[in-house]
């Protein structure tokens, strides 16, 4: 999935050590605050609430997910998590992609001659692997955000950042209206676009008042929301989504968001960067590689993934305690995932100025 992190060039190979050197290190503010980012590799800091939010999210998807990857589904049609799911991981993961690709515009514009082709590479890479992905399981998501990267986010990158939130405002409550889809992916890019062009996403960490307050707001709306959907609920379509079960949905995914800002103002934060930020760094290699491992416990091992929901959430626990071990020990070594890097080769191969 999307990284905020990327290096000025694609050298260097996933085999090869890289030095612990101040890349590495933690930046202190000037204001004498706790430092709050390890520097990445390109040398700007890293914000360490993105990994945070990613991996959490990862974990959520899998969970949501694994069933259906077992029963090589193609679209949630029952809640897997119990009779009311929380509708999370694409909210969140749609927001963070559109986060990350401005952050990359932003980055590669100092870098390159023709920026945006360097983002038009990404997608279309990432498309390519969304597609290889798609064999194994036809519910992936990454082919969606490659074609609606391409179709909407590449171009908005022209638009006055006025216009990118406004067509997200326009866009989010057009599409919880036909019960989400590609034009809630939209919504969601554009808007994570708009908070990195308006500054938002470089001040999340400086202070848990802000976060505080809009999580109080989303849990507000989110309650009458509900509401609303429990009175007109008699006599709907239950496979249907309604605008007001959908719109709790999306400020739900909101408050967890704020929830998790704010705890990394407290002294929660390293516990959280410890369990959620290695995942959310190899992100992309932990997406692609649950799908294998979710595969080979159902298809090899004969274990009842898709028919007993007690059997799923163990599996799934034990493919995300595997995956963090394992992202734990490599990020003590390298900068990036394995496949992090490919998809890093492919965006950034003879991209330098001059």
């Amino acid at each position: 999935m999307p990284r905020e992190e990327f290096p000025r060039e694609p050298t260097g190979h996933p085999g090869q050590c890289l030095p612990h050197d101040a890349n590495s290190s933690t930046v202190a503010p000037a204001s004498g605050q706790q430092p709050t980012a390890a520097l990445s590799s390109s040398g700007r800091p890293r914000i360490i609430a993105l990994d945070v939010l990613r991996g959490f999210t990862l974990c959520e998807i899998l969970f949501a997910n694994i069933q259906l990857i077992a029963n090589h589904g193609t679209a949630v049609v029952t809640q897997p998590m119990g009779d009311w799911d929380p509708w999370l991981g694409l909210p969140i993961f749609s927001l963070l992609f559109g986060i990350g690709f401005t952050l990359l515009l932003d980055s590669a514009a100092d870098r390159v001659l023709r920026p945006r082709l360097v983002l038009l590479r990404r997608l279309v890479a990432l498309l390519a692997i969304g597609l290889a992905h798609m064999v194994l399981w036809p519910g992936e998501i990454l082919t969606k955000y490659a074609v609606v990267g391409l179709l909407v986010l590449l171009p908005s990158s022209w638009l006055p950042r006025w216009v990118v939130a406004g067509l997200a405002a326009v866009l989010v409550p057009v599409a919880l209206s036909g019960g989400g889809g590609p034009l809630l992916i939209a919504g969601l890019f554009l808007l994570g676009s708009a908070l990195v062009r308006y500054g938002v996403v470089d001040r999340i960490e400086r202070s848990v008042r802000g976060p505080l307050l809009v999580g109080v707001v989303f849990a507000a709306g989110a309650a009458a929301a509900l509401w609303v959907h429990a009175q007109v609920k008699t006599g709907a379509d239950p496979m249907q989504p309604s605008f007001p079960s959908s719109l709790a949905d999306l400020l739900i995914a909101g408050v967890v968001v704020c929830a998790l800002l704010v705890l990394l103002g407290t002294p929660l934060r390293p516990v959280l960067r410890a369990v959620f930020a290695p995942l959310g760094r190899m992100a992309l290699t932990n997406y692609l590689t649950a799908t294998l491992l979710v595969l080979a416990a159902s298809r090899i091992l004969g274990l009842p993934v898709g028919q007993s929901l007690h059997v799923a959430f163990l599996t799934a626990g034990a493919i995300l305690a595997a995956q963090w071990l394992l992202s734990a020990l490599w990020l003590r070594r390298y900068r990036q995932g394995p496949l992090e890097w490919l998809w890093r080769w492919a965006t950034w191969a003879r991209s330098r100025k001059g």
